[in-house]
Parts: C-alpha cells; structure tokens; sequence
C-alpha cells in the first residue's frame, strides 16, 4: 500500500460511515470510536486532498455530494475487506464474539431457519447475529451493498460468491374442504379456473407461477397480492384462492399440501458471502449453517 493511500484510508472509513448514517456526523464518529471534532477533520482533509466537495450542510446534518454518494459506495467493500485482512493475519479478530448481520427468505420464516439460529446461539452465545427476512432480489442487493455479511438466497445470486445448501419444492396449497384436496398428486392444467393468491412481480416465486402456469396453457387469475407468505396461507383457509408456495412442514391447521406432477417445480436454495474474505464471527455462522443445513 503506497503513502497515499496509507493517509487516505481513515478518511475514506470517515466517509463511508458518514453515508452509511444518513449525514448524521455524531451517529458516524460514535460508529467509528472517534470525537465528532475529529471526523469532520477527516472529512474535510479528503475534501482538500482530492479537490472534491463532498458535503452539503443541511442543518445539524449534512448530505453527500453526488461524487462523495459514488466514492463511499466503490470504496466500502475494499476498505472493509482490507480490515478483515489484517485482523486475520494478526489474529485481531475473536470468532466467538462479533456482530454478524444474516437475510434469509420470506418464505423460511417459520421451521429450519428459526431452529438452526436458536442452535447456533445455544452454541455460540458471544456472536450477536442481527437478522433481516426479505425476498431474494432485495438480500442480494443488500449484500453487494454491504449491507448484509452472509445471507441465504433464492434464487442462486449471479454477482455472488455463493454455494447451493439444499432444495425447495414447490407445492399447490388449497383448503382442506377443497375438491382437489384429495388428490396424492396435481398438475398444473388442473388449476386453470381457480383463483390464485400470489406475491408482488418482483417475487421470483411470482414469476415462476407465472411461467409455470403459461408452460401449462394459461394464464393464473391473481386475484390478491401479498408479501408475506404466512397471510396467503392465511387466506388460503378461509377458502378466498388457492397458491404454489413452498413445502412447509409445520402447515397450519385447514390446509393441504399436494405435490405437482414433475421434476422442475423446486427452486435451489443457497448460502451467498457479501466479501471474498469473512470475519471469523460471519465464518462461524457459514461453516455452522453448511455443516448443519439439510
């Protein structure tokens, strides 16, 4: 690392947390362990090093500039990355005490998930894992941003580091008082006049309904969109639609479950990495969540 960059490296942090704190000056010194005297130092000092304002003070807090908005979003990673490189090599990092910040799918809110966390805790009790649920596309985003450090995701992540750790089928759920209740089996044409209840298109369980339903001959009736998957179940018992959602082992009472004929209604499940390099709390949770995810 050449000189400039050894004397840019605390501002460049100074910035990025700044970001990270909405402008909130006191919140980001506090952040970083520094007086709020000593952060807008630094500040200022990389305003004059790279000719660039950076700031624009609005009240008793301050905006970034569009340019200083860009230099903390390229920056966080490397800088974040680098930290973790030298408390590795030094050893400056304790595994079993740290904040590891974990997304996992809507859809495993209830069952696997919950288990494997209150394990991992009864084992790890140092670690504090601060846990954010959210669709796919919005975990994969949080963790190119940084703002996540590990995350399971459905569907695989295509700008991630990530590895596949297990399979989700994908079923037809419909009340218990439903014609087709009975059935060992379904196939999709079988639904073509029901009702569906659906996520938002963003979903990419929305999508493959879509898709899977046209693959069938038709196009689904949404007649509800709904974000959380414990509501169209919800709705499915009070006999409002019927939904293809994910296999649940712990269904509530009133539903039934039936499998579609066909190998291709699953969506693989996978464990994807923010860094190339984790801090050992973060490897912690990953190698536990490898070893014990089935």
């Amino acid at each position: 690392m050449d000189q400039w960059t050894n004397r840019l490296a605390p501002q460049l942090r100074a910035l990025v947390e700044l970001a990270a704190h909405e402008g909130h000056m006191t919140q980001a010194a506090a952040a970083l362990g520094v007086p709020q005297s000593s952060m807008s130092r630094r500040i200022h000092a990389l305003e004059e090093e790279l000719g660039v304002p950076l700031l624009i003070h609005d009240g008793r807090i301050v905006r970034l500039t569009p340019p200083a908005q860009q230099l903390a979003a390229r920056v966080r990673d490397p800088l974040r990355q680098l930290e973790l490189a030298i408390a590795e090599v030094t050893g400056a990092a304790d595994p079993d005490h740290g904040t590891v910040r974990f997304g996992f799918p809507l859809t495993m809110g209830s069952g696997h998930i919950p288990d494997l966390l209150a394990e991992f805790r009864h084992r790890h009790p140092g670690v504090k894992v601060l846990l954010k649920q959210a669709h796919g596309a919005a975990l994969s985003a949080d963790l190119l941003a940084g703002d996540l450090d590990l995350a399971i995701v459905i569907p695989a992540p295509e700008r991630l580091r990530h590895v596949r750790i297990g399979v989700q089928e994908i079923r037809v759920v419909v009340p218990d008082n439903h014609p087709l209740a009975l059935r060992r089996r379904i196939e999709l044409a079988d639904l073509k006049s029901e009702i569906f209840i659906a996520n938002p298109p963003s979903y990419n369980l929305r999508r493959l309904t879509e898709s899977w339903c046209q693959e069938a001959g038709y196009t689904p009736d949404i007649a509800f969109e709904v974000t959380e998957f414990a509501t169209i179940r919800e709705l499915i018992s009070r006999g409002i639609g019927i939904a293809l959602l994910p296999h649940d082992e712990r269904n509530p009472p009133g539903l039934t479950e039936l499998p579609i004929a066909g190998p291709q209604y699953r969506r693989d499940i996978t464990l994807a990495w923010a860094a190339t390099i984790e801090a050992p709390p973060t490897a912690r949770l990953s190698s536990f969540l490898l070893t014990n995810f089935d």
